[in-house]
């Protein structure tokens, strides 16, 4: 009867085959070794936007090859150790070996999901909006707990978060928020986030300390660099501007410097107020229309783009992707995937890289949603 060590060698032996055929293995080295070489040349940086796209292409191939490199010496490793801990009757070697197996399985798993983020734009920063649902404070405070979620979950991840714009709750929480967060594959981590996100507590703001069902919904789109062309008619957009909201100082409260941009065709609408400049806000929200429109393009290329959209105009019952519920017991779950978490605090911590490696998962095999019932 085989052994559970060996059934795990066998797995982590399947996924570095997988992760060798993903990355073309002997052409990634071939590109890697060109790359490496055109680093060192001097008149690389007269073109500064070409010289980032080749070093961001040389990262992701230099950690991609040596990290498959990095899971063959330690599996080679470590089944010597075992088959040295058996020749000497050591079980102290031969534990020590087994364990790191073990802890292999999952960087293997890891390393399989960022070799699905091979999308058109993975590996683009990345818009997120937040909006809150039907409910008044009890929802604007379930945004804004959201906004928090994604930001500490970006900040473990080592991305860059700025915030463009914010919508101040009457009582407490937002009415809507932007993030933009900036790293690499940044908007291919975050895209499977798009949807109704239901929390279910005792509210706060309830006297007789009854439960309350929030809703807030979640759009994720990629920033677009300058190689992509989006035509957009500005005949077609109508700006307005208005007086920012939050923190900030007199300036926020005194000036119209914050933008918005209608884009009638499709209803998108963008925002921006984190600029001094009117100016400037009204780039960066050219910048981010560019993106919702291009966001919309790949998403009618994916089997997953209806469902999308649909969570995307009711945020209520029924269009949920995932439930928190902190109250009569403690249980996230995501609908897509069946995939729980008896933590809360933690995924609200930022913990989510669960949830999301399995939505990534079930979008890239193309499944159907699991029949998951929802938490009551």
């Amino acid at each position: 009867m085989r052994t559970e060590i060996e059934n795990i060698v066998d797995e982590i032996k399947q996924a570095i085959s997988l992760l060798r055929r993903h990355l073309d293995w002997d052409q990634a080295v071939r590109r890697l070794d060109w790359l490496n070489n055109k680093s060192e040349d001097p008149n690389l940086w007269n073109d500064a936007a070409e010289a980032q796209k080749l070093m961001r292409e040389r990262q992701q191939l230099d950690d991609g090859i040596n990290g498959v490199r990095a899971l063959e010496n330690q599996l080679k490793d470590s089944i010597e150790l075992i088959e040295l801990g058996e020749e000497e009757g050591d079980q102290a070697i031969i534990k020590d070996a087994e364990d790191v197996i073990r802890a292999m399985r999952t960087e293997t798993a890891r390393r399989q999901v960022e070799a699905m983020l091979s999308g058109e734009a993975d590996s683009n920063d990345s818009y997120l909006e937040v909006h809150s649902g039907a409910g008044g404070t009890e929802s604007q405070d379930w945004a804004n707990i959201l906004l928090r979620m994604y930001t500490r979950w970006a900040d473990k991840q080592g991305f860059k978060v700025e915030l463009l714009e914010i919508h101040d709750g009457e009582e407490a929480g937002i009415k809507s928020a932007t993030l933009l967060v900036k790293g690499h594959n940044a908007y291919g981590w975050l895209k499977t986030e798009s949807g109704v996100h239901r929390l279910v507590r005792i509210s706060p703001f309830d006297s007789n300390a009854r439960r309350h069902t929030s809703f807030s919904s979640i759009w994720v789109y990629p920033v677009v660099d300058d190689s992509i062309q989006i035509d957009i008619n500005e005949s077609d957009c109508r700006i307005d501007t208005y007086r920012s909201s939050g923190a900030g100082g007199q300036h926020v409260n005194t000036t119209d410097s914050a933008v918005r941009i209608t884009h009638m065709p499709s209803g998108i609408v963008v925002q921006c107020q984190q600029e001094r400049s009117q100016h400037k806000n009204k780039a960066k929200a050219w910048d981010m229309l560019r993106a919702r429109l291009y966001e919309s393009e790949l998403k009618k290329r994916e089997d997953a783009a209806n469902a999308e959209a649909a969570s995307k105009t009711d945020i209520g019952w029924g269009h949920q992707i995932r439930s928190y519920v902190l109250q009569p017991y403690q249980l996230i779950k995501d609908m897509r995937t069946g995939v729980e978490s008896t933590s809360p605090q933690d995924v609200l911590d930022g913990d989510l890289n669960e949830f999301m490696e399995a939505a990534l998962a079930h979008r890239v095999n193309g499944g159907a949603d699991a029949v998951v019932d929802d938490l009551a």
